[in-house]
């Protein structure tokens, strides 16, 4: 089997674009040069990978099937370039970093602000997404090192736990629920729930725990952190968010927590590898940046409302 790295980047183009036009445009090369490397890896795949679609084309069963192997070769190969390039040169090191939308928002950048202070010749990309699509990119490799929730048990994912991650209920200021203490987690069931898109770590969380409590309330799907907060604020309705991401809110007033009369499990942020590849000096430095108290220090720093001081 004679397999090349344009047939593999040729193959992924035309199905992120669905189309031979739209993979040549990305590719900046001919359509027919597309269309060949696609027969070609169709030959030596011995199946079809793509089908006729309406006016466009898409990847058959054995297309969808052969997809993420692709993605993985590639993945695997830009570690063994960026490998090589560290060991020739030490201080030439690039990391790819790919966070879940809280922690993306309202943890990784003050992270990364004092991270490159201490380590300045790395060159950090961040890609920021749900729940599921971190753990998919940490899967194939797209990502060296993925930031959000514990990895699902029959996962290729390593998790390496790093700090706590508390959840709150919160409430608009003039919710009647905001001003007392104790409150039954049941008595939240008249609310209406606020959550983000399917996905995400957040919304799956809340979910499972509101079906503990055999609660099934009214829900309203809201696809970002600063749209939930904003919408519970107008009074919409509660929600269950992460305590870094509504800090600034609950300390100004603009949101009010719902003080409960137990205490909500906690969660955990976890550095995610994956399991079966060996860690470039890179992914092992941000991790135990990850687990010290200068990324500690930082994050606490940037919840701090301006004006004031930290405890």
């Amino acid at each position: 089997m004679t397999i090349t790295v344009t047939q593999l980047r040729t193959f992924l183009a035309v199905e992120r674009t669905g189309s031979l036009k739209g993979a040549a445009s990305e590719l900046v090369v001919t359509q027919p040069s597309v269309s060949g490397a696609v027969s070609a890896l169709e030959r030596e795949v011995g199946v079809k990978l793509f089908e006729r679609r309406g006016r466009g084309i898409a990847p058959t069963a054995a297309g969808i099937s052969f997809m993420p192997y692709a993605s993985r070769v590639l993945a695997l190969l830009e570690d063994g370039r960026a490998a090589a390039v560290e060991a020739a040169d030490p201080g030439r090191r690039d990391l790819r970093v790919a966070a879940v939308t809280t922690a993306g928002e309202y943890l990784i950048p003050a992270v990364l602000r004092t991270f490159r202070r201490t380590h300045p010749r790395i060159d950090v990309r961040l890609e920021v997404g749900n729940r599921e699509k971190v753990f998919r990119q940490v899967e194939l490799r797209v990502a060296d090192i993925g930031v959000g929730g514990s990895p699902p048990m029959d996962s290729e994912i390593e998790g390496v736990p790093f700090m706590g991650n508390e959840l709150v209920v919160i409430a608009s200021p003039e919710d009647e629920l905001a001003s007392r203490k104790g409150v039954a987690f049941e008595e939240l069931e008249g609310a209406t729930w606020l959550l983000r898109e399917p996905g995400s770590g957040t919304r799956d969380f809340t979910q499972n725990l509101l079906a503990e409590k055999g609660m099934r309330p009214s829900v309203m799907t809201i696809g970002s952190n600063g749209a939930i907060k904003q919408s519970v604020r107008a009074g919409l309705g509660v929600s269950l968010q992460s305590r870094q991401a509504v800090s600034l809110e609950l300390e100004m007033g603009l949101l009010r927590e719902v003080h409960l009369a137990e205490e909500l499990p906690m969660r955990r942020w976890y550095a995610l590898v994956a399991a079966d590849t060996p860690r470039r000096p890179a992914v092992e430095d941000f991790i135990r940046f990850l687990g010290g108290s200068e990324a500690r220090e930082a994050i606490a720093k940037s919840l701090v409302v301006p004006g004031e001081k930290s405890g």
